[in-house]
């Protein structure tokens, strides 16, 4: 949505205006086709009150809000795609509607997903990241967990632990499961996600690495570990296995690669897991990390205070994140 003066004009994807109007009272049909980005958000309003479920038609635009026109649609996506049946329609038909749109500057992103069953990640996924390392490429994926506890939003910040001095970043593509997967085949993959999001595995290397007995779950699970979002871009409308993929510290490219890099692709990895654990609506799975981490440049260098951490993924968005 657009403003000029008091005129409101809905654009679509071509930028061709689909109406305007003089009032956000007015109501009329917008084009949410198959050509639609449908980009899902969880937010609050700056005035206060529970978290909403929301939509946008585009990265900067403002938020239809769902959850607030059918209060029989849950309020978090977690739930909302745990709810099954025509809910995702239902939901389709209100953004439609133009009903109950709500400036973007009126609202505080959350994560796009809260409370999910489980956080898996891969590691070692993208042949950059071994090759930094000197490391073979692995033969088979390395899953391991993040507590979902550890999720904060796409601006939130990020708390430096006391008990580390070597907390790293890796900007990662994360699967959003969209319906319940147990030992699906790769090909049936594509119908058990719902989207992609943007996420940062934040790590405490010396926990990672040196502590904890060589278990990752503790140096990747400390609290603010796993910024996420903006949104979760609805899986037809993104190339999961082409997207430009970076991070900066400080307004310097730290990492700049391509999904294209993966050495498992997302419906062996998705199929992979769901042999072995049950995937739940809402569950997220990051899919590894390009190369330019901080722990292997020469020297290594870490995170500090005041520091501001952006991550970006083509088509889908962008985190900021500051250092505290």
């Amino acid at each position: 949505m657009r403003s000029a003066t008091t005129i409101l004009c809905f654009f679509n994807n071509s930028k061709k205006i689909l109406f305007c109007s003089k009032s956000q009272q007015v109501i009329r049909n917008l084009s949410v086709s198959s050509s639609t980005k449908m980009r899902f958000v969880q937010f609050r309003l700056k005035a206060g009150g529970l978290p909403h479920l929301g939509a946008q038609l585009s990265p900067d635009g403002d938020v239809f809000d769902i959850s607030n026109v059918d209060h029989s649609i849950p309020n978090t996506l977690t739930k909302f795609l745990g709810a099954g049946g025509d809910v995702y329609e239902r939901a389709k038909r209100l953004v439609a509607s133009g009903k109950s749109v709500v400036p973007l500057t009126d609202v505080d992103l959350l994560p796009p997903i809260i409370k999910p069953d489980k956080v898996a990640c891969v590691g070692l996924n993208y042949s950059g990241h071994c090759d930094e390392q000197n490391i073979p490429h692995p033969r088979e994926p390395m899953f391991f967990s993040k507590f979902a506890s550890c999720i904060i939003g796409p601006y939130d910040d990020i708390q430096l632990p006391v008990i580390s001095n070597s907390v790293d970043w890796e900007v990662e593509l994360a699967v959003v499961i969209g319906k319940k997967a147990k030992a699906i085949r790769s090909d049936q993959v594509n119908d058990h996600i719902f989207g992609y999001t943007v996420a940062q595995d934040i790590s405490a290397r010396d926990w990672q690495k040196k502590r904890n007995n060589g278990q990752f779950l503790l140096g990747k699970s400390m609290d603010t570990f796993c910024p996420m979002g903006p949104a979760v871009v609805t899986k037809n409308k993104v190339d999961a296995n082409n997207l430009s993929i970076k991070s900066w510290v400080n307004g310097k490219l730290k990492q700049n690669g391509n999904t294209s890099e993966m050495i498992f692709k997302i419906d062996f990895l998705v199929s992979y897991l769901s042999q072995i654990v049950t995937l739940y609506p809402g569950d997220v799975i990051l899919t590894g990390t390009p190369a330019g981490v901080g722990m292997h440049r020469n020297p290594p260098e870490f995170l500090h205070k005041g520091d501001i951490l952006e991550s970006e993924i083509e088509g889908i968005g962008k985190l900021k994140n500051t250092i505290v």
